[in-house]
This record gives structure tokens, sequence and C-alpha cells, in this order.
């Protein structure tokens, strides 16, 4: 075979060509998305490809490390995540005086109950496998503050972040000159987030809201798609206590002529849903009906589908995490994806199919059902409500044969607490109770009086320290050579998770 020649190679060194070559080769498509598509390959030449999704840990260098601290100790000086007045004045305000960043790309707006990281994770993924650069934004982060605000699928530097914190701190402190409120510790990351994305340039945002869906500080986008994972009870101080109520907030996302992607719903959620994209005259691809999961196996690492999009099917797609729930996930993804690109409605026709399963086999959902260590097995999930806790407790019945499982739980105030110990009794021998480090944590005496109530006295133990609970659950799960195969979940809140993989030596 002979050597191509130079005008036959798209080599970084060619830069006179490269952006030409790639519209020409994708002629047989949507003449904007070939533009859009060529000019992020031309900028990946020069930057290389994703890094992958990982948590990052503390930055190496002191000085940087500083900085961050810094950084993260004034965001820590305003209104904290659970303290809101339910407005998008502010963050409105901020917007304008940063010349409007969030409109600078299309984004994908994605609210519900549960799911939305682990979601919006695998949509980015996809959006990537087809050299899209993009932007995602996410809440809480496991471990590090940086983990919220992503780019090209990997976490933002260290050196990044902090950057983009001096560039808009002056106009934050414009705005809270002006405004009766500061603004918050999330109105301010919302607004680093999408002038990160401005800055970068990406090709699309996916954004999943802090809360709600109305008044939360991302919805200040036009989503040409909003997606709507599965709906249930949580924060019910705030958001209703119905399906219904907290569907009524969440419909907030959905603009006018947008596609909306529904994950399965409650039915009066789904009827609120559906009412509202009437009202905007948005469309409505929901799961069960436009599209789904054909067939789904347990595998080694992970799960095996054959999905349903809105373009046709999907076989043999293999996604490296646990659980029922993760697959619905990534059907909603994949649909997703699809109404991005216009497919369904504008065009019939499926997405590259090794494309697909290159980007599902890449999918990283940290602490979602996580391994962390062997001997015993440590798995790490972060279902802080009821909702969450049967999911859980489903895909670790599923995809382990635990002949023992030892709970380590640490939850939030203000949670529905005894509805998340109910959803983890039928799978846990012994439950430890314990707390985490935030001031939100709930005492871990309160818990354990819970506790009692649910699991009885005799599978209850009490360690107010993290790292005692691990020690003791690890203990529990070793202790006979009938419980070989024990094993530990430790669960509750995304913080106590967090947490415990920094204490099991997860970076």
């Amino acid at each position: 075979m002979s050597e191509p020649r130079p005008s036959d190679r798209h080599d970084a060194s060619d830069s006179d060509d490269t952006f030409e070559e790639i519209v020409d080769e994708a002629t047989q498509r949507d003449p904007d998305l070939a533009v859009i598509e060529a000019g992020s390959r031309t900028l990946r030449t020069q930057s290389g490809p994703p890094q992958g999704d990982v948590v990052p840990a503390r930055p190496t260098d002191p000085e940087i490390d500083k900085a961050l601290r810094a950084v993260e100790q004034e965001l820590a000086g305003r209104w904290g995540e659970t303290k809101l007045e339910p407005s998008v004045t502010r963050i409105a305000a901020l917007m304008d005086v940063l010349g409007e960043p969030q409109r600078a790309y299309p984004s994908i707006h994605i609210t519900g109950t549960n799911g939305k990281t682990s979601t919006a994770r695998m949509i980015e993924a996809l959006l990537n496998a087809f050299e899209l650069r993009t932007g995602r934004y996410t809440s809480p982060h496991v471990q590090s503050i940086t983990e919220r605000i992503s780019l090209d699928g990997a976490p933002i530097e260290a050196e990044r972040f902090i950057e983009t914190y001096e560039d808009i701190k002056p106009y934050v402190e414009m705005v809270d000159a002006q405004q009766e409120y500061r603004l918050s510790f999330f109105e301010v990351l919302t607004g680093m987030a999408y002038a990160a994305f401005a800055d970068a340039p990406v090709d699309v945002a996916v954004v999943e809201v802090g809360m709600g869906g109305t008044w939360d500080a991302t919805n200040v986008i036009d989503a040409s798609v909003a997606v709507v994972t599965p709906i249930s009870l949580d924060h019910t101080d705030r958001l209703g206590t119905t399906p219904a109520e907290i569907a009524g907030e969440k419909a907030g996302v959905i603009k006018q002529g947008a596609t909306v992607i529904l994950a399965q719903q409650p039915v009066d959620a789904a009827q609120v849903m559906l009412k509202k994209a009437v009202e905007v005259d948005a469309t409505v691809a929901r799961e069960g009906m436009e599209f789904g999961i054909v067939s789904r196996e347990v595998a080694v690492g992970g799960q095996l589908l054959t999905l349903r999009g809105l373009g046709g099917e999907y076989e043999d797609i293999f996604l490296p995490l646990y659980g029922a729930h993760q697959a619905h996930n990534a059907a909603v993804a994949l649909a997703a994806v699809e109404a991005f690109f216009g497919i369904g409605a504008e065009q019939a026709r499926s997405l590259d199919i090794e494309a697909i399963r290159k980007a599902f086999l890449a999918v990283l959902s940290p602490g979602r059902l996580e391994v962390v260590r062997s001997s015993p097995t440590v798995v790490l999930d972060a279902a802080h409500n009821p909702a969450g806790a049967l999911a859980a407790s489903a895909g670790i019945s599923e995809a382990f044969s635990f002949s023992r499982l030892i709970g380590v739980v640490g939850a939030s105030e203000g949670k529905d607490v005894r509805g998340l110990l109910e959803g983890f009794e039928p799978v846990f021998a012994e439950v430890v109770v314990t707390q985490n480090s935030s001031p939100r944590a709930m005492d871990a005496d309160e818990l354990a009086a819970v506790a009692v109530e649910v699991f009885g006295n005799e599978r209850v133990q009490v360690e107010p320290r993290l790292d005692d609970a691990l020690e003791a659950a690890i203990t529990l799960a070793e202790e006979d050579a009938e419980y070989a195969g024990a094993g530990v979940l430790v669960t509750g809140s995304v913080i106590t998770v967090g947490e415990a993989r920094l204490l099991l030596g997860r970076r």
C-alpha cells in the first residue's frame, strides 16, 4: 500500500486546509451541523482528545491549591445551596453585565429528581463521540468543586476555575451592590460555568438544574432540548408535596418550541409536563412510547442494552454502570442527543452505532454504585431519598452476589430519612449509622433513632465519625468465614460518599 500523500492527511500541522476538508467530508449531513463539527474538530487537533471524566484531586502545586482554597472560602461565605430566594433576578442581572454568555451556544437542560447527573454524563459522552465540544454543569460535587464544570468531558482545571472566578468577580460584586440579596454560592458557580463555556468555546452545554426548574439559577438558558428524569418526592419544603406540584416547578425548563425528553413518570407528574408542553408548543418524546429499552442483560462490569431511540434501534450497547435505573438513564440520554441532532422530527435516520457504543462504553459516574475496594467489596452510592434508595437496592441486588450486605448511612438534615432507610432495609443485614463533616449533616444519634425503628436495635450500630463507621462496616463484612461474600454499601448523601471515597484512597 502506497504512502498517502500529504494532501490526503488531516495533520494538525496542515492549518490551512483542515477546516475546509472537514466541512467537505460532511456534505451528506446538515450544513449547519457540519460547520459546527468542523470547528470543533479543528480545535481538537490543537488540544487533543478528551481525557475522560474523573474526580480530580487537590492541585499538587501549593500555590494553585492555596488560590483554589481562597476561591472556595469566598464562595462558601455566600448563601449555601439550601438557602434560596426563588427568583432568577440576580442571575439574570449577572448574565446581563457579562454579555449574556449563556446565549453563545445551544444547550440541553436537565431536570428531575433522580438520575440527572448520570444522564448528563451520558449525554456529554455521546456528544463528545460525535466530536462536539461540550460544557457540562452538574451539582453537587463528589469530592472537588471543580467537578461541577466540565469541558470536553473532563473537569475544568483548577487554574482555569480560579481564572474564571477572578474574571467574573468584579461583575458579581457589581450585581451584589445592586440587589437586595447577594448572589448565592450556586448562582455564582452558574455564572462561572456559563462564562467558561462561552470562553472555551463549546458547541453545546449540558446543564443540570440545581433544584426545581422555574426559578433555578440555571434557568436563564433557552434550551432546545429539555430532559426530565423521573420525578419523585424530594425538597418537598420548597418544591411541593406531590409529584404533580414538583413537576409544576420543574416544567419551567420547557421553553417555546423545544423538544422534551420525558422519562417514565408518575401519572400526575406526566400530565403536568404534557400540559406545559402544549402551552409552549413543545414536542414531547416519552419513554416507553417514542423511545425506550428494548432489552437489558446483566453483564460483567455493567449491562448489555438494546435501546430504541427516536431514529431506530441501537443494539449491543455495553454500559459499564449497574442497575436498571442507569439503563433508563441511557435511553433518555440517547433520545436527548437524537433530539439535539433533529432526529425523529426533521430527520428520519439513526446515529452512527459505533459512535454510540464507544460513547456509552466510556461513561463514568462516580458515586453511583461505584466499586472502590475489594476484599471486602465496598460500593458507594449517592442515594439520598426514598426513590434513590429503592433504585440502588435493586441495582446492587441484581449486579452483586453478596451473601450479606452492610450499610453505612450518613444523611443530611431535612431529608426523608425514614423513607431512605426503609428503601434499604430489605438488603441491609446491618447498618452502621454515621455523619459526614458538613454542617448540614444529620446528627448520627438522631439518625440512629430512626434506624432502630426501621431495622430494630440489633441491626444498628452508631459510629459518629465516618472513618470509624467504614472500619466497623468492613470488620462486620470480614468477621466470619460464613460471610466470605459480604459487602459494604456507603450511602445517604453525596457528601458522605465523597468523604468515604477520599478515606478509601480514591483520588
